[in-house]
C-alpha cells in the first residue's frame, strides 16, 4: 500500500458532552480536515477496542494501537475561556508503532493530547514534512482529572524540534509571564512557529521575524478543533505551494470555518475555504 499523504500521530479521544460522547482530539480535527482537502489521510492512535469510529469517513486508514481504555475528554466553556478535564488516558506511542509505510508519509502532523507520543517518534520520518501541536506536551493533570498548565520551562524538545519543520502553539498553551521568552527560546530551533491567538488571528515566526496572520469573520459555534483545524490547513497547503503566506490565509480560513458548527461538523472542504477566499478577497477590493 502506499504511504499516506498525511498522517496524524495522537490519541483518538472520546469527548464528554451534555448528551453522550463524540469523537476528538487532534487526530481527529486534523485527519478529517487533511481528508475534506482531498489527501489520503491515515492516524496512528492507541485506542480501546470498544470505541466506535465509524463517525470517521472509511477512506481514512486507522492504524489502531491496543489500550485497555480510551483517552477521555470533558471541555467545559465559559466568559470565552475553557476549562478541561481528563477522565481516562490510553497507552504512549512509541518510535516503534511506526510501520515503515508510515514512516514514508509526505506530511506528518504529531498531535499528542496527553503527552503520549514519545519525543523519538519525531526521527521516524527522515523524509517527511513534520510538525508538532505542542499542546499536548504543555499540560498537567491534578488529582480531580482538571487539566492545568506545565511550565515551558519543564519541558525541553530539544531532540523533537530538531525533526521539526513547524511548531504550533496556543496562547492557551503558555502562562502569559513566560509567553515570550518560550516564543524566542523556540524559534530558535524551528524553522516555523506558530503563535495562535483565537478570533485574533496568529503570529508568525519564519525568516527572522514574526509577522500577524489575521483571522475571518465567523459565526463561534464551537471553538474546539480549531488550532487542529489550522495546523493540518496550513501543512497540506503549504506542501502543495511552498508559500507560507498563502498557506498561513487558507489555514485562517478553514480555521474560521470550522467554528461554525458543532464538534466537526464544520470542517470545510477545499471547495469552501477556496470560495470564503474569494468572497474576502472580493470585499477587500470593493
Amino acid at each position: 500500500m502506499a504511504p499516506p499523504d498525511f498522517l496524524v500521530v495522537g490519541h483518538l479521544v472520546q469527548d464528554k458532552v451534555a448528551r453522550g460522547y463524540r469523537l476528538g482530539g487532534t487526530a481527529a480535527y486534523a485527519s478529517l480536515t487533511a481528508h475534506r482537502l482531498g489527501l489520503r489521510t491515515a492516524i496512528l492512535t492507541r485506542v480501546a477496542a470498544d470505541l466506535d469510529l465509524s463517525s470517521l469517513p472509511p477512506d481514512i486508514e486507522i492504524h489502531r494501537l491496543p489500550s485497555p481504555r480510551t483517552t477521555v475528554f470533558e471541555n467545559i466553556y465559559s466568559g470565552g475561556h475553557r476549562t478541561q478535564y481528563v477522565w481516562a488516558r490510553a497507552e504512549p506511542i512509541a518510535a516503534a508503532d511506526v510501520s515503515p509505510e508510515l514512516a514514508a508519509a509526505r506530511i506528518v502532523l504529531l498531535g499528542p493530547v496527553v503527552a503520549e507520543v514519545a519525543e523519538e517518534v519525531a526521527r521516524c520520518f527522515p523524509k517527511s514534512l513534520v510538525a508538532v501541536s505542542a499542546q499536548g506536551w504543555l499540560r498537567t493533570f491534578g488529582p480531580d482529572g482538571r487539566v492545568g498548565q506545565l511550565s515551558p520551562q519543564r519541558w525541553q524538545p530539544t531532540l523533537l524540534l530538531r525533526h521539526t519543520r513547524a511548531l504550533f502553539v496556543s496562547e492557551e498553551d503558555l502562562p502569559p509571564a513566560e509567553t515570550e521568552e518560550t516564543l524566542a527560546r523556540w524559534a530558535a530551533q524551528v524553522p516555523l512557529l506558530f503563535f495562535t491567538l483565537g478570533y485574533r488571528g496568529s503570529r508568525l515566526w519564519e525568516a527572522g521575524r514574526w509577522q500577524q496572520v489575521p483571522a475571518f469573520p465567523a459565526r463561534e459555534v464551537d471553538p474546539t478543533g480549531a488550532g487542529d483545524v489550522f495546523a493540518a490547513a496550513f501543512l497540506a497547503r503549504y506542501r502543495e505551494t511552498d508559500d507560507v503566506t498563502q498557506a498561513s490565509l487558507f489555514a485562517a480560513v478553514a480555521a474560521a470555518a470550522s467554528v461554525e458548527a458543532v464538534g466537526t461538523a464544520g470542517i470545510p472542504s477545499r471547495t469552501e475555504v477556496e470560495e470564503r477566499l474569494r468572497r474576502q478577497r472580493e470585499a477587500a477590493a470593493s
